[in-house]
Order: C-alpha cells, then sequence, then structure tokens
C-alpha cells in the first residue's frame, strides 16, 4: 500500500520560505525600497506641490509686474506726451519770445529811424531857410524843434548831433543880420504895386472946386468982391504956371510905358535875389537905380510912388553883407549816423 505524499500548503510555504535568511534580507530590502520611494514620491509630491505654489505665486507676481510694466509704461507714455506738449510750449513760448525781441527790435529801429529821418528833415529846412531865404527865425524854429525831437529820445548815439545842433542854434541866436525875410516882403510890396504907379507924364493940374453961382442979392461990396475972385479963378484955369527942378518928364508911348514898368520890377527882383545872396554891392546898386526911376518917370505927387519911394529909401540904408552859420556839418553828422544805424540793422537781419 503506497504511503501517501504529504503536500505543504502554500501559506505554509511562504512562512518557511520567510525563515530563509536571503530572503528575509530580499524582503527587507524590498520594503526599505518601497518605504524609501513612498518617502521619495512624498517629497516629490510635496515638492511638486510647493513647486506648483511657487509657480503659482510667479505667475502672480509676473502678472502683478507685467500689470506694474504697462501702468509704467502707461504713465511713462503720459509723462512723455505732457513733456512733449510742455517742450512744444516752450518752443513755442521761445519763438513768440525770439519774435516779441525783433518785434521790439524792429518797432526801435523803425522809431529811431522815424526820429532821425524827422530830424535831418528839420535841419534841410533850416539850410534852405537861410540859404535861399535868410529867414533865421524860421531856421530857429526848425532846430529847436529837431532838438526838440532829440531830447525826447534817450538814446546816447544822438548826444553829438543834439550837441552840433544846439551849437548852431547858439550860432544863429547871436547873428546880428537884418530880417531877410521883412525885406522880401517889401521888396514884394513894391514889385506888386509898379503896375498901378502913375507916370509923371500923366500928370494932371489940381481940380479946383468950384463955388456955387452967387444968388440974387442986393448989390454990395462983398458981391463984387466975390464977383472978382470968380473971375480970377476962372483966368487961372486958362493959364497953369507950375515949378520943375528937373527936365520935362520923358513922354512914354504905351508899350515904352510897359517896358519901362517891366524894368522897374526886374531891377527890384534883382535887389531881392542880391538880398537872398547876402550880396550888399548888387543890392544897394539895384536900389539905387530903382529910386531913380521912381524919381524920373513915376508922379512923385500921387500917394503909391511916395509910399514907394519910402520903402526904397528903407531899404538902402539896410546892411545885407553878413553871413549866416552853415549848418553843413550837422546834416552830415545826422547822415552818418542814419547810414551807421541801416548798416548795423541790416548786418543784424543777415
Amino acid at each position: 500500500m503506497e504511503t501517501p505524499v504529504q503536500t505543504e500548503t502554500p501559506p505554509a510555504r511562504w512562512w518557511h520560505g520567510l525563515r530563509r535568511p536571503s530572503l528575509l534580507l530580499a524582503a527587507v530590502a524590498i520594503a526599505i525600497v518601497i518605504a524609501q520611494w513612498i518617502d521619495t514620491r512624498l517629497e516629490v509630491a510635496g515638492l511638486q506641490q510647493e513647486l506648483a505654489r511657487r509657480l503659482g505665486e510667479g505667475d502672480a507676481v509676473a502678472r502683478e509686474g507685467r500689470t506694474l510694466a504697462r501702468q509704467n509704461q502707461d504713465a511713462m507714455a503720459a509723462l512723455q506726451a505732457k513733456v512733449g506738449a510742455l517742450e512744444a510750449k516752450l518752443a513755442e513760448t521761445q519763438s513768440q519770445a525770439v519774435a516779441l525781441e525783433a518785434m521790439y527790435q524792429e518797432i526801435s529801429s523803425t522809431r529811431d529811424e522815424r526820429l532821425l529821418a524827422e530830424v535831418e528833415q528839420a535841419v534841410v529846412i533850416a539850410m534852405q531857410q537861410l540859404q535861399f531865404a535868410g529867414n533865421v527865425e524860421a531856421a530857429l524854429i526848425a532846430l529847436q524843434g529837431a532838438d526838440a525831437r532829440l531830447a525826447r529820445s534817450v538814446q546816447p548815439q544822438f548826444l553829438p548831433a543834439r550837441k552840433l545842433i544846439l551849437r548852431d542854434i547858439e550860432r544863429l541866436k547871436g547873428t546880428p543880420g537884418a530880417n531877410i525875410s521883412g525885406l522880401s516882403l517889401k521888396i514884394e510890396s513894391v514889385v506888386a504895386a509898379v503896375d498901378s504907379l502913375p507916370l509923371a507924364f500923366e500928370q494932371r493940374p489940381k481940380a479946383v472946386t468950384a463955388k456955387p453961382a452967387l444968388a440974387a442979392r442986393p448989390a454990395s461990396v462983398d458981391y463984387w468982391r466975390e464977383l472978382g475972385a470968380d473971375l480970377w479963378r476962372e483966368f487961372r484955369q486958362l493959364v497953369r504956371i507950375e515949378r520943375i527942378d528937373h527936365g520935362d518928364p520923358a513922354l512914354l508911348a504905351p508899350n515904352q510905358s510897359y517896358f519901362l514898368r517891366e524894368n522897374l520890377k526886374l531891377r527890384l527882383l534883382n535887389a531881392r535875389l542880391a538880398l537872398l545872396q547876402r550880396d550888399g554891392k548888387v543890392f544897394r546898386e539895384e536900389i539905387r537905380q530903382s529910386r531913380e526911376q521912381l524919381e524920373r518917370y513915376f508922379d512923385g505927387r500921387a500917394k503909391p510912388v511916395q509910399s514907394a519911394q519910402s520903402t526904397l529909401s528903407t531899404l538902402a540904408t539896410t546892411d545885407v553883407s553878413f553871413d549866416l552859420p552853415g549848418l553843413a556839418e550837422t546834416l552830415t553828422a545826422l547822415r552818418n549816423l542814419k547810414f551807421a544805424r541801416e548798416r548795423s540793422a541790416g548786418g543784424s537781419a543777415r
């Protein structure tokens, strides 16, 4: 009879297997490895969680940083826009300041140029009055007006010109000359009256006023006396006796009378020209010949002729041969100053 083979159950074999040292060590090692693996997995999971947390925080920080950067960019753009606007305003202000400065310089230059032109014109007028009319009063008025214009200006470069004008004013005030304008007007009055002056050969005896006819009255001594006086007056009308100190006045034809008057006008105009030129010799000679023509050819009993003779007598005693101060130096100084300012203005414009 066969003996039955005893078979062990799997748990019993596993337990017996555990009793082996190698298996036990292997099991312990495997347990350690598993424990380490589990621990490692736990640490990795923790690290992953920490990394995820930190990545999340980093993302938040990054988003916040991007937000702040965007805000900073926006603020920078706004600041740059403001700075650009301020720079534009500054440039505009500077351009306006430059324009205002240029305008002020132009206005100042224009005002000074206009002032110099007015002063130069006044000096030219004074020179013309002295040269062509000898009118010291008008020249003084013109120079004093020019000095008043320069006195209102504060430009120091105008001082030399003003000193010259003041010197000319003092020189004109010290000139003891005749009143050329007044003398010229007197000559003009005589010239204007020449055409109406009666000639000597045209004179007539004075008319005698006839008395009214005698009324019928009783014969008496007075009656006969008045009758004799009337007869004597009638007789005097028949004969005229005159005393002639000079020769008989020349009888002139109408055309010769015209040329006589024109010749007298020409002499008077020559006397006026000599007066303006302050040529005393020619002036006295023309006045003398004019007086001789008046006395010879014109009726000396007429009041217009007497008035003309009186005027010419006054002119004959007037000394017109004097020198008036010139204004050429003052005019040259003003023109040089004006030219210098125009040249400097042109150089600054370039």
